[in-house]
């Protein structure tokens, strides 16, 4: 029989690894202040990150990118790279806002790239869009990958998708990288959102990434982002 008072949703099970214990402190008080997420460990370096995240089997890692022993880039892409044994939904977050970090970051699968200046509101929703498959990304840093990637010096590092694109699919890559939810894809689209679940699905394929971010990179380059809210 069916019981009539459905479970309430597992909370988001989150790993915070950052060098320093008061950020790691900071960090964990804003995660258990919301109803819907859990910090069930903390590592101090990047070794103990990973293993800490083979155990605990967290959904999301927060990751800050400069720790002893194995910086975040690394443990990025050890934890949501393509070879991960067990994929992690990573969150970049960090106090540097540099190209050398972010770039790296987001190809190695990042699903999030986040400023520790950011605020509580926004750390949590990153949270919540790796845990649901969606991207945020610090608006600063959004603003400079548009920069980035629509300068003329990048045009020689454009990369074919594996299989071309359909013109609905270039659509919905377009609204990807404007930051758009799948339920704001299909509203505007006239579409439903598990319809444009399974385009992202196949759009990942043909592109050979592994995340929204990747989608959103690769329509900035070739040019059919949409612009974003203002």
């Amino acid at each position: 029989m069916t019981s009539p008072h459905p479970e309430p949703p597992q909370p988001i099970r989150t790993l915070i690894a950052d060098d320093q214990e008061a950020v790691r402190r900071s960090v964990r008080r804003i995660l258990e202040a919301q109803p819907d997420i859990t910090v069930v460990g903390e590592a101090s370096d990047g070794v103990a990150a990973l293993e800490l995240a083979a155990e605990l089997r967290p959904d999301v890692a927060l990751v800050d990118i400069r720790m002893p022993r194995m910086d975040g880039l690394e443990l990025t892409r050890r934890l949501a790279g393509p070879g991960a044994a067990t994929p992690v939904r990573v969150v970049v977050l960090t106090t540097f806002d540099l190209d050398e970090y972010v770039y790296p970051a987001l190809r190695h699968g990042a699903s999030g790239f986040l400023l520790k200046r950011s605020g509580p509101a926004l750390l949590a929703e990153a949270v919540r869009a790796a845990a649901g498959g969606e991207s945020l990304i610090s608006p600063s840093v959004t603003v400079r990958l548009l920069q980035h990637v629509t300068a003329p010096r990048r045009t020689d590092r454009r990369s074919a998708p594996v299989a071309p694109l359909t013109e609905r699919e270039v659509e919905i890559a377009g609204q990807v990288a404007a930051g758009r939810t799948n339920a704001d894809i299909a509203a505007e689209l006239f579409i439903s959102p598990g319809t444009v679940k399974t385009h992202v699905a196949s759009i990942q394929r043909k592109l050979g990434v592994q995340n929204r971010v990747g989608i959103a990179v690769h329509a900035w380059e070739m040019g059919y982002a949409v612009p974003g809210p203002a």
